[in-house]
């Protein structure tokens, strides 16, 4: 190893742990003086009912690109990888996504059965052979062992693009059609089906979430029309095997409005993604640019909460009279690098990650499914989780601290934050007697002091968990002390001191004043 990039991360390291060691609620000095004390107050009405799914996670078979599926799975116990499920209860997706680009020539027959028996396939998009050893079953059994609902992209005629509907190698048919999505349907809910059963899995799936079409707005292949009349035909093949099953459709942009308006008795979500990378050719978020100026890269980092806004702004309105609800079923940074890009491992990243996932709670009255990261792999950094190879502990990233923090510590309930201190990023949730607060202090060298005010209540106890890392700190290994979040009881009327870079969810038990 060179001994200067050791010494460098050695240093961030120690001034990560330094940083984490600091302890909110005492009276700690910023630059420019002792932090101005105000108020972060709640009115807790509540506003509307908030999805579980906005903690969502994607897998997909990357292939030679990134291998995440393959990284996971234990090959010798025919299983997935223990301390890859044990590193996933932490992170605690609430919903997991089978799919992406890759089930547009995935043909799901082929992935289920005895794992000795099922055909290896050519993976079109990301390189190299898949030979299958994850499919049905063993996605599903994932999600239930990390308690994560499933949802399944079904194969949309490869969603119109030639090139992957018939393999280039041997001319192999990659492309599934409404029968063939009816069936996977019933592979997974119908009590009686046979083909299961024949495999050995008396108990049906249950799967009741699936999507139809990924990016198929993203080619050329399928007019917005062909793909909203094809939606019909797919929505009404797969509810004949479950009446049951919730349907996302493919809707980004301009599509939007008329998926809705052709399909939309036979769908409860519309589907859009979004890669947002904040700054052109003069942005230091490329390359190992963000190491030379922190302030300018904290700027830039900052900018992507904007970003998320105007996404979600645009897609909010294209839906607004047909009272649809939105699935973001892919999102994170996209930066040059081709999501290799390192800056995703500093603690700053995971600061701007918050802000985002802010963003998704402000809203959550449309917004029901959402993500913010690839789920797995080897080697893309907006993956939530790294697997080291050939050998080493998995790890999470900033990001997916971030949505761990949030996931556990959320109410049912949105209810409005009426006013905090300057640089603080807040949002807030009910349920019942409890007040949850996710504040981001979005001030990278300031700490900012609040007490807590929740309208015409009274607060009779709460605690406090948070991340305080260094924002140049890299995460690049498994350490505990990292992924945990540290945590104290607070006291009423106590003042609470947000530290610099600092990411919090706090708790509050309330009673009527």
């Amino acid at each position: 190893m060179n001994p200067r990039s050791f010494s460098r991360r050695d240093f961030l390291k120690t001034a990560g742990l330094a940083a984490a060691a600091r302890l909110p609620g005492e009276r700690i000095l910023a630059m420019g003086g002792e932090p101005e004390e105000n108020l972060l107050s709640v009115n807790p009405k509540p506003l509307f009912d908030l999805s579980p799914y906005l903690y969502m996670q994607f897998m997909e078979p990357l292939g030679v690109t990134d291998a995440s599926v393959d990284a996971a799975w234990e090959f010798i116990k025919d299983d997935w990888r223990e301390d890859v499920v044990e590193i996933t209860r932490v992170l605690g997706p609430t919903l997991m996504r089978w799919g992406g680009c890759f089930i547009s020539y995935y043909r799901w027959k082929e992935g289920v059965g005895p794992q000795n028996k099922r055909k290896p396939m050519y993976n079109l998009l990301w390189g190299g052979i898949y030979n299958n050893q994850v499919g049905t079953h063993e996605f599903v059994d994932l999600c239930r062992r990390v308690g994560a609902d499933p949802l399944i992209v079904v194969n949309f005629e490869s969603d119109g693009r030639p090139h992957w509907a018939v393999s280039p190698k041997g001319g192999d048919i990659r492309s599934g059609n409404a029968e063939e999505a009816r069936e996977w349907v019933a592979y997974c809910n119908d009590p009686a089906n046979a083909l299961r059963i024949a495999h050995g899995r008396k108990k049906p799936y249950n799967v009741k979430l699936w999507q139809i079409g990924n990016e198929t707005s993203y080619g050329n292949d399928f007019d917005c029309e062909t793909a909203a009349v094809k939606t019909v035909q797919f929505a009404k093949a797969m509810r004949k095997a479950d009446p049951d099953i919730k349907l996302i459709a493919w809707g980004e942009g301009d599509w939007a409005g008329r998926m809705c308006e052709v399909a939309g008795e036979e769908i409860q979500y519309i589907a859009f993604h979004h890669g947002f990378g904040p700054g052109g050719d003069d942005s230091p978020l490329r390359g190992i640019e963000y190491r030379k100026d922190p302030d300018r890269t904290w700027e830039y980092l900052m900018r992507a909460k904007a970003m998320q806004e105007n996404k979600i702004r645009d897609m909010r309105e294209r839906v607004k009279k047909y009272g649809m609800p939105l699935a973001m079923t892919e999102c994170h940074f996209f930066l040059p690098g081709r999501n290799r890009n390192e800056v995703l491992s500093t603690w700053a990243a995971g600061v701007a990650y918050a802000t985002v996932l802010n963003v998704h709670e402000r809203n959550g009255d449309v917004l029901k499914v959402a993500t913010l990261a690839d789920f797995c792999g080897t080697r893309w950094q907006n993956n939530a989780i790294i697997i080291p190879v050939p050998s080493g502990q998995p790890f999470m990233m900033p990001v997916a601290m971030a949505m761990s923090l949030y996931r556990r510590h959320t109410g049912e309930k949105a209810v409005a934050v009426t006013g905090a201190p300057d640089g603080l990023d807040a949002v807030a949730s009910r349920t019942g007697d409890k007040v949850f607060l996710h504040v981001v202090n979005t001030q990278r060298t300031r700490s900012a002091k609040a007490r807590f005010k929740v309208g015409g209540m009274k607060i009779e106890s709460g605690r406090a968990f948070w991340f305080a890392l260094d924002p140049e700190f890299e995460v690049f290994e498994h350490h505990p002390e990292h992924t945990f979040p540290q945590e104290r009881d607070l006291q009423p009327g106590e003042a609470w001191v947000f530290p610099p870079a600092s990411v919090t969810a706090v708790e509050l038990n309330v009673v009527p004043a």
